[in-house]
């Protein structure tokens, strides 16, 4: 069994890390970027080497899978898009800032709050504390991704066609899977969720979604007092990381619990309906595709609540198993065919709403009723 990386709590509390963070805190902008890429580099843990054989394999596999793709499920994949062959330190670099949109919205709340006590003490504070944020959100995750397609969250922008090489291996290896098909069912997985984030509507919606949970957020003033010590002291600031919720405690404050429900039910969607393409796409080609599914369920139930740990809202991931997205898709083919499978990614209206998740009918009846030729 491959030895699992280290990260949490632990890796946020090294000594050195903290005498850097501390050099960093000065860094000017509404985002400490500076601070967000010492910081992510670090959770991420040491460079990881690349064997060139296995590097060769992941090219040919990405070539097999953009034209597969397209051919059996009809959804146009980008031909020249190249994939990016990547460790837990590359891969940390790559997303940073495709996560900014949960950074951003507080840095513009932080921008207007004035010259009062509490704007005047986040001035110099809030740059550093969303940095601080961004970075150990953007290194967590790259102990646990195996591509894009996994994080439970939209990039904002395409980040290429990313396999996490060192963790699909270690995935392979601890699961006791076949490799060559791990780097397939990846390969898959990628290729159709970079083609379904670049539809015209897709990832804007879902930024949007996301973008407007992070506003709808308030900060927690205890919890800033804690930071505002912490942020003068590097023993304090271990002690601060170490406190129940992290930094979520301070940006988690008043969460709107609808909106926060409606964007995890889109992302729900994009990852159940690219399981649902990919069983499509590489029928006969991945015999293992049961026990795949089933290991990556366990390997993304042991991920845990991220947000205890970083990041300011909750996130999950059904990527790559037979979710409640995947069966929505099958039902709406089983019932009404392929067509109605592709009303659902016409736009965001035609997304189902959480409560129609698990009411095909209901969504059926809002969306398919108009169409007589639907079927």
């Amino acid at each position: 069994m491959a030895a699992k990386p280290s990260y949490g709590r632990a890796a946020m509390t090294d000594r050195n890390l903290l005498d850097e963070l501390m050099k960093l805190l000065s860094r000017p902008g509404p985002v400490n970027w500076a601070l967000a890429e010492q910081l992510a580099g670090h959770v991420s843990g040491d460079p990881e080497p690349i064997d060139p054989w296995i590097a060769d394999e992941y090219l040919e596999l990405a070539r097999l899978v953009q034209l597969k793709v397209p051919a059996s499920t009809g959804l146009a994949t980008d031909p020249t898009l190249e994939p990016v062959l990547v460790g837990r330190k590359e891969w940390a670099r790559l997303h940073l800032r495709s996560f900014r949109y949960l950074v951003d919205p507080m840095a513009d709340r932080l921008d207007g709050m004035g010259s009062g006590p509490l704007g005047g003490l986040m001035k110099p504070l809030g740059p550093a504390l969303l940095g601080m944020n961004a970075g150990a959100l953007a290194g967590m995750l790259s102990t646990q991704a195996l591509g894009s397609f996994d994080t439970g969250l939209p990039a904002a922008e395409p980040v290429g066609f990313t396999f996490h090489i060192p963790n699909i291996e270690g995935f392979a290896s601890e699961y006791a899977l076949d490799p060559r098909q791990v780097r397939l069912w990846v390969a898959f997985h990628e290729s159709v969720h970079e083609a379904l984030l670049g539809q015209p509507w897709v990832r804007p919606h879902l930024i949007d979604l996301f973008g407007s949970v992070v506003s709808s957020m308030e900060l927690d003033a205890g919890a800033l007092g804690i930071w505002q010590e912490a942020l003068t002291d590097p023993a304090r600031l271990e002690e601060a990381f170490g406190q129940p919720g992290g930094m979520s405690a301070l940006f988690g404050g008043g969460m709107n619990e609808k909106l926060l429900e409606e964007a995890h039910t889109a992302m729900t969607m994009v990852e159940g309906y690219g399981a649902y393409l990919v069983e499509q796409a590489s029928a006969g080609l991945l015999p293992d595709l049961t026990n795949i599914r089933s290991a990556m369920a366990e390997h993304l139930a042991t991920r845990g609540d991220r947000s205890e740990f970083a990041g300011t809202l909750p996130t999950s991931s059904s990527a790559g198993v037979h979710g409640r997205g995947t069966e929505f898709c099958a039902e709406v083919g089983s019932r009404w065919g392929p067509a109605a499978v592709r009303r659902i990614w016409q736009g965001g209206d035609n997304l189902p709403s959480p409560g129609e998740l698990d009411d095909v009918t209901g969504w059926a009846a809002r969306v398919l009723l108009d169409d007589p030729f639907t079927g």
